[in-house]
């Protein structure tokens, strides 16, 4: 056994007093007197990124530029996200990191790993117990409450790249509020196919100013934004960029009179799981028998239903024994 793996089987090392669990730091042998800083980054990286989402704060919407320092991850892969949390965790943090609303996928797991190996803090499944939730693609379908922070990895940061493809351009329409366009390609859209097509990142206008690209989350999750009780924080790590939702905001996406906004319609489906008909479902095939299901995108929403079911269903056993 090396000494680093001796370290990590000996248990937690905190102080007396406290309850965080023993880090890399601790357990990782000094090299010339180096070793990891608690969540990776260096401090002064970690203050440029706060000092960055105190101005997204104050000016809702806007994107603000910040360093983007390179991380053990490849671009693409959630490191403006990463970098955010990075920032922001402490040692009493509880986390949860989701990627598409799975607890267990590829890339949330390894961004847990990370954020674990150099913190300590507690993880969770249930979105209730997270202080800081760190997400791909998803808002967790129990709304989120005062005090919590949402944290969504973005990888197309400007709504108008689709309509225009300079930046300085892109900055002045912003600064003019100079959306034309964004309107004539959604009026486009709708004349082609009916309704807008957009699936996912559908783009929405922040505090009645800035129109906001969401990140990659699909149009079921775009109400959660609107006077949300939690801070919602976007990065964008290989465009450099952040912005960000505070509580209590507007967030209304863009629609028609004659042609409102609509989410995504599950009607006479539920889950193969828990049986959910009022969450947003995946689709799932299945090779071996040719045949495709549906799933709730939330595994740990998913989870807590069929526990729930499980109790009630357990007390009627119980009932129906006599005891």
């Amino acid at each position: 056994m090396t000494p680093v793996e001796a370290g990590i089987a000996a248990g937690p090392a905190a102080p007396a007093g406290t309850e965080r669990r023993m880090t890399l730091a601790d357990a990782l042998p000094k090299r010339g007197g180096f070793q990891y800083n608690f969540a990776f980054l260096a401090e002064g990286a970690k203050r440029e990124v706060r000092r960055t989402l105190l101005k997204a704060v104050a000016i809702p919407g806007h994107q603000v530029p910040f360093a983007s320092p390179e991380l053990p991850i490849a671009r693409g892969w959630g490191t403006g996200g990463l970098q955010v949390t990075m920032s922001l965790i402490g040692p009493h943090d509880v986390l949860k990191i989701i990627d598409q609303g799975c607890d267990g996928s590829v890339n949330a797991v390894n961004l847990r790993k990370l954020l674990v190996a150099t913190t300590g803090v507690r993880t969770t499944f249930d979105s209730r117990e997270a202080t800081l939730l760190q997400s791909r693609h998803r808002l967790p379908e129990i709304p989120m409450s005062t005090g919590q922070i949402a944290v969504l990895q973005v990888p197309l940061p400007e709504p108008l790249r689709l309509v225009e493809p300079s930046e300085v351009e892109t900055r002045r329409m912003h600064a003019e509020g100079d959306y034309a366009r964004m309107w004539v390609s959604l009026y486009e859209d709708v004349v082609q196919n009916g309704s807008v097509s957009l699936s996912w990142g559908y783009p929405c206008r922040v505090n009645e100013h800035y129109i906001m690209s969401p990140s990659p989350i699909p149009r079921w999750d775009l109400p959660r934004l609107h006077m949300a009780r939690h801070l919602t924080l976007l990065g964008a790590g290989r465009e450099k960029r952040v912005y960000a939702v505070p509580p209590f905001t507007s967030v209304k996406p863009l629609e028609f009179d004659d042609v409102p906004f609509t989410v995504e319609n599950f009607a006479g489906m539920a889950c193969v799981r828990c049986g959910s008909t009022d969450t947003f479902l995946d689709e799932i095939y299945d090779e071996n028998t040719g045949r495709s299901f549906r799933a709730c995108s939330d595994t740990g929403y998913c989870d807590l239903v069929k526990a729930a079911q499980a109790g009630a269903a357990a007390v009627m056993d119980r009932e129906a024994a006599g005891e």
